[in-house]
């Protein structure tokens, strides 16, 4: 192996670390960045690269000047002890050093569902948002005070709606619909209706962009949202939080889990009336769709913070002001 040469030879004694990065936001804007993995994971990370802006170098072992370099690993543990050093060597001279999945977390704004393994979901102490009940408390504060500001605004908004769709098409104001919640459990997510009474006498179907099932006001509420309201009573019960990932249906989650990583670990947390994936991915309904979204989730939930939280529904806002996204 390359690395050998260097291993026990007084080379890396005599580099002198000169310059060193700044700050983490020096460390993402690098063009080239250097990937430590297993030997039969260099295809699978040599895939990755053709998707992002800035080439990725694997598994050379004969860099001994670690100025201004990012050094990721991947799988770590399965590399040689002499590997592991070399990683340590790396940060000894300056090197910026930390998990693959974590810099392109911060680089990308999402999580590359193609690079998780199991590893990546067994530090319950690395999601906040699932083991420290002060955020938890602190995330339910925010949900009760924001349905109940959200209520004032929603009460008068969701009277004038009633009447639309009463007056559009026969059938109840509101649609009841099983969804699979927070550990698994299925609860009822209450909307207004949008489609046709009939829209489902077939079997469920994923919904689509210009679906003729979605009746003329029901095309207007989904695009601002406003279908989505009645979940403000899901929020009072426990069942959901203002923000997290979107609810999905049993039989829609069956088929997705076959081809998406760890998809149920969306359920960790509570679904959400509006989340991540909502403001930062257009309306889709594809696998490919699916899986952008998954993304999306899953960032949210390993980087969960308050302040997260409400960026999150500012854009909401401006999403239901613009009739942007879905």
């Amino acid at each position: 192996m390359r690395y050998k040469m260097f291993y026990n030879n007084e080379k890396f004694k005599k580099i002198k670390v000169t310059n060193r990065f700044k700050s983490r936001n020096e460390a993402l804007k690098q063009r080239q960045i250097y990937v430590y993995c297993p030997p039969e994971l260099e295809k699978t990370i040599g895939q990755i690269v053709e998707d992002y802006s800035f080439d990725m170098v694997v598994n050379d072992y004969t860099i001994t000047d670690f100025n201004k370099k990012v050094v990721c690993h991947y799988q770590a543990s399965d590399l040689t002890k002499e590997q592991r050093h070399y990683l340590v060597v790396a940060t000894e001279l300056g090197a910026w050093v930390e998990p693959l999945v974590s810099y392109l977390d911060s680089r990308l704004g999402y999580t590359e569902v193609k690079l998780l393994h199991s590893s990546f979901f067994l530090h319950q102490k690395a999601f906040s948002i699932l083991s420290t009940k002060r955020t938890q408390l602190a995330k339910r504060s925010i949900d009760i005070i924001s349905a109940f500001l959200l209520s004032l605004v929603a009460f008068p908004i969701g009277l004038i709606t009633a009447l639309f769709i009463k007056f559009e098409s026969p059938g109840p104001v509101f649609y009841k619909q099983k969804r699979t919640g927070q550990y698994n459990v299925e609860f009822e997510v209450i909307k207004f209706r949008s489609m046709r009474n009939d829209a489902e006498k077939s079997g469920a179907q994923w919904a689509a962009k210009n679906d003729a099932r979605v009746t003329k006001v029901g095309n207007i509420i989904r695009k601002t949202r406003i279908d989505e309201l009645p979940q403000i009573i899901n929020i009072f019960k426990g069942e959901m939080s203002i923000v997290g990932p979107r609810p999905e249906r049993e039989v829609f989650i069956d088929e997705l889990e076959k081809e998406i990583p760890y998809y149920r670990f969306r359920h960790a947390v509570k679904p959400g009336v509006t989340g991540l994936a909502q403001v930062s991915y257009p309306y889709g309904a594809s696998i490919n769709d699916a899986i952008w979204k998954h993304k999306y989730d899953l960032f949210y939930i390993k980087h969960h913070s308050a302040y997260l939280d409400i960026k999150i529904l500012f854009k909401t806002v401006k999403v239901v002001l613009f009739g942007m996204g879905r």
